[in-house]
Formats: C-alpha cells, structure tokens, sequence
C-alpha cells in the first residue's frame, strides 16, 4: 500500500506533540500496542525531528511530519524518516518539495480556491485544518460535490464524541486527532492510558 493507502486503512492519525525526543519510542510503542500503528509528529517543537527519527526507525509504524511550513523543515521532515508531510495551509513550495522528495504532501485547504489550488499542484487529498471551526463534516461534504475526486483529512476538533461525524462523510480519507495522545499523558510516561484511550479509538472507527 502507498503512504495515502495506508492512511485510509487506519482512518485515525494521532496527531502528537513532543517537547522531549526520549518519549517518542514508548509512544510508538503505545501506539502499535493500541493497534494504531500511525503517527504524526508536529514541528511544534525542536524535538520533532529526532521524535520522528525514533519512531520510523520502528519498522512498524507510518510517521509524518505536521506541521511543516517551509521546504526546510519538508528536509529535515524527510531525513529523518517522515512518510508523509502534513501543513495547515497550502505552501507550493513545501508541496513541490514533497514532491522532489516523492512524500505525499497534505496541505490545509478549507475554501473551494484553497482546493482548486491544491489541484493545480497535483494533489488529490488535502487536510481539511482546522475542521472544527471551519464548518465540520457539513462543510467537507459540500465541498466534496464539486470536487468529487478530492479526500479530506480533517484536523482540529475532532474528538471521540464527533469522530463519526467526519468517517461518515464519504470523502473523507482519515481524521486527525490527539485525544489519545494527550501532552500530559505524555509528559507523566502514563503510555498504558496512551495505549487505552488509543484502543478505544480504533474500536471506535470500526463500528
């Protein structure tokens, strides 16, 4: 399966913030444990980039850079080992950087320019960012009857509670989200929560 393959069959991209790269190997961890065995890594913090070089070195588990807003970061994203590139607009020059680099590129795109361009760059997924103030599954919805062969990952405001909301769209690929992922989880080192809360999620998905 291709990086956007591998998103679909997960439907849920946990979407993590780490100040510090020594929690990145219990959170892959968890994770996989969960039966999640996908990640995206934001550039939130200057941990990112060994925080996805833990983690891809796994072997068994799709990581992504989030985050990313110049082609610089697209590098560093790469080199470490990112699958895939994710952004909370449309850069051309990230998304051609991608490309030079042969990652799939998620950028954000909420209004029907923002996704006619995101076309024009080649593209056929974006994120939906940030989904929850932005209009929700009603939006995603009307913007996929214009533009039928687009996929949407929305990203901000996603919860368990509303999780079904967005699957239930048709057009939409994955959600992004970070309630399992929490940051004090985190820093306490409670990954058996991680890896519940990460559980309960999947099963979610599934129903």
């Amino acid at each position: 399966m291709d990086t956007l393959d591998q998103l679909a069959a997960a439907r849920l991209v946990p979407v993590v913030v780490l100040d510090d790269a020594a929690d990145a190997a219990p959170l892959a961890a968890a994770l996989v444990a969960g039966g999640l065995p996908v990640a995206e890594v934001t550039f939130r913090t200057a941990a990112a980039p060994d925080a996805i070089r833990a983690m891809s070195e796994r072997g068994d588990l799709l990581v992504g850079a989030g985050t990313v807003l110049t082609a610089a970061q697209v590098d560093q994203a790469v080199a470490a080992g990112a699958s895939y590139v994710v952004s909370p607009g449309l850069s051309r020059a990230v998304v051609e950087r991608c490309q030079e680099h042969g990652v799939l590129a998620l950028p954000g795109a909420v209004t029907a320019t923002e996704i006619q361009a995101a076309l024009e760059l080649g593209l056929t997924t974006v994120k939906f960012f940030p989904a929850g103030t932005s209009g929700g599954p009603k939006a995603i919805a009307a913007l996929a009857a214009p533009f039928g062969g687009v996929g949407f990952v929305p990203t901000g405001g996603v919860s368990a509670a509303n999780l079904h909301e967005y699957l239930d769209v048709p057009a939409v690929v994955a959600v992004g989200g970070s309630w399992m992922v929490g940051k004090d989880l985190v820093r306490a080192g409670d990954f058996a929560t991680v890896t519940r809360l990460t559980a309960e999620a999947v099963a979610l998905t599934r129903r």
